[in-house]
């Protein structure tokens, strides 16, 4: 069983390591199986894709060619930004009311 990711959808993270280390984006979703996830705006990758639906493309239609998109960021690569101060923290894990929240470690912020 793959232990809980503490990073979210929609937290605002930063990369700590890799091609795009010290830049920022909100997460867009994750994989906790693969404990990767996928970072508005970064580690952008080239794909090729064939045309969709090629009679319409104006209803919901993709349109064929090198289309450029987001790849999978490990967890471990990224920190999520404390939302107090704007800085890199670890995320905690206490129990309120018998619910699990998480806080910012660096300044104690509950995040959820």
């Amino acid at each position: 069983m793959a232990k809980a990711m503490k990073i979210r959808k929609d937290d605002t993270v930063v990369v700590i390591a890799g091609k795009d280390r010290g830049k920022t984006g909100r997460v867009l979703r994750t994989e906790p199986a693969k404990r990767r996830l996928y970072v508005e705006g970064l580690n952008i990758v080239k794909r090729h894709q064939r045309p969709r639906s090629v009679k319409d493309t104006t209803r919901g239609g993709e349109a064929g060619g090198i289309i450029e998109k987001e790849g999978p960021i490990d967890v471990s690569n990224v920190m999520l930004l404390d939302p107090q101060d704007n800085k890199p923290t670890r995320v905690g894990v206490r129990a309120k009311d018998g619910r699990r929240i998480r806080f910012a470690k660096r300044t104690g912020t509950e995040l959820d």
